[in-house]
């Protein structure tokens, strides 16, 4: 059975000399459907039963929508009768929530949610599988995360009344021994998030790239490990030419293969898919994706995503219309509840406190005021304004096309006292103007034109848009 595809239009199967088509990459859901696609979900605690000010107008927008996703980056159990542990490896905190977390989002309205991330296995796979079987529990689609490759990359599946919806939930950030495997002769699988491998390099100027050469041949025995001159190893780091020093990353082939294929089932059993990956890439510090993600996300849209949705530098980037289908490249921070415990006695060490001295919430205003450690120090801090503010975006889909895409300006509270931040809210008018201006910048390179209206952006498409 050999598998062909006409026109990136549908995707046949060869059959007794014929084909048959097997499933249409184009959207097909009934008028009216609309996504609500919003970024990183870290909390600790249950919000809808306190009275967050303008916290109900969010749960409206997001109970509106025929489909309601967002990013979990925290794991759910009751630490008193948790068998799991801490785990030596972790994605730069503990992140753990109370187990009544998974009544409260879906009562604040979702419904489909992304697993794969860099704090997918912070309490191991215990700490995953609780985090499930709460989700299962309250009717929550999730995926990203599961006993294998397989599992971990396997589409998951929301019915609603205008369609059903696929999700492919996958991370390029993420700890290297969370990711999933699968299993091979009497080798078991091995639990864990599905996984993009991402190789990178440093860009560096010519010139520099000669001094950098010089260097490692100086060096006694040294390996000459790349022939192309435009590239080198040096203790363990790959550098190679460019116009200007920065980073560039390349997705490992055989992942991608995967991951479109994929894609590729998810779109054939469903009328919508949904693709989201967890890229911090460059940094938590860029409002610009990694080089490789734009070509990434079109292939992804191609395959038969009606969606893309990043997530994982805190932080917005920019927005853009792909073949009528949105590319949200990083849709920065939807609740960011700092308020956890236990953080776990690594943190406690990396930070330089004490447990039997200082608190939980001192250790993370410290991890959150320095950024997440990595063994050459600390990288960027995460408490700077930015980090509250983001969006909630809204897209409704007419005649099976992306008719208008709306963008709800919020803001988390940064001014409050530590224990009431990172609850979100509509952002009062000068600093949803911010906002959206901030975003319109960072679009432009890709061609979207967002206008603003009362403070909310608006992204309008024809009903003749390519497809």
């Amino acid at each position: 059975m050999e598998e062909h595809s006409h026109e990136n239009d549908f995707h046949l199967i060869e059959q007794d000399g014929g084909y048959d088509t097997v499933g249409s990459i184009a959207t097909n859901v009934a008028d009216g459907f609309t996504m609500v696609a919003v970024g990183d979900l870290i909390l600790s605690r249950p919000l809808t039963k306190y009275q967050h000010p303008g916290f109900d107008g969010i749960i409206k927008i997001l109970r509106d929508a025929d489909v309601t996703f967002g990013n979990l980056e925290t794991n759910i159990f009751d630490i008193r009768s948790f068998r799991g542990s801490p785990q030596a490896e972790y994605g730069g905190a503990y992140l753990v929530s109370l187990p009544e977390i998974g009544p409260d989002l879906k009562a604040m309205g979702f419904n489909l949610m992304s697993r794969a991330n860099n704090h997918t296995l912070d309490w191991g796979p215990e700490g995953m599988r609780e985090t499930s079987q709460v989700l299962n529990q309250n009717g929550i689609i999730h995926a990203g995360a599961g006993e294998n490759l397989a599992q971990a990359g396997a589409a998951r599946f929301l019915e609603t009344v205008r369609g059903r919806v696929a999700l492919v939930s996958l991370a390029s950030s993420f700890t290297p021994m969370s990711r999933a495997g699968d299993p091979a002769g009497e080798a078991p699988g091995r639990p864990g998030l599905y996984a993009l491998r991402l190789t990178e390099s440093i860009v560096v100027p010519p010139t520099m790239l000669e001094n950098l050469r010089q260097v490692r041949d100086s060096l006694p025995n040294p390996s000459p490990d790349y022939k192309d001159l435009n590239r080198l190893g040096l203790a363990g780091v790959s550098f190679k030419s460019g116009d200007k020093a920065g980073y560039s990353f390349e997705a490992d082939p055989r992942d991608v293969a995967d991951i479109l294929r994929n894609i590729r089932r998810g779109k054939q059993f469903s009328d919508f898919c949904i693709a989201t990956n967890h890229a911090h890439e460059p940094g938590n510090w860029s409002h610009e994706p990694a080089d490789y993600e734009q070509s990434f996300a079109r292939r992804m849209i191609d395959a038969g995503a009606d969606a893309y949705v990043g997530h994982g530098p805190h932080l917005l980037r920019g927005i853009e219309i792909y073949k009528g289908r949105p590319i949200f490249y990083s849709l920065g921070n939807f609740i960011y509840d700092q308020l956890r415990t236990p953080v776990g006695a690594d943190m406690f060490e990396i930070y330089g406190k004490d447990p039997r001295v200082d608190t939980d919430a001192e250790v993370t205003v410290e991890e959150e005021a320095k950024g997440y450690p990595r063994a050459e120090g600390f990288v960027n801090a995460l408490s700077a304004p930015v980090y509250y503010e983001s969006i909630i975006t809204v897209s409704r889909f007419e005649q099976n096309q992306l008719a208008e895409l709306r963008l709800y300006p919020i803001e988390l509270g940064y001014l409050k006292r530590f224990a009431n931040r990172g609850v979100p809210r509509l952002a009062p008018a000068p600093q949803a103007q911010a906002i959206l201006e901030r975003l319109q910048k960072l679009s432009e390179p890709f061609g979207t034109e967002i206008a603003i209206d009362n403070n909310v952006g608006v992204i309008r498409l024809p009903p003749s848009s390519p497809r």
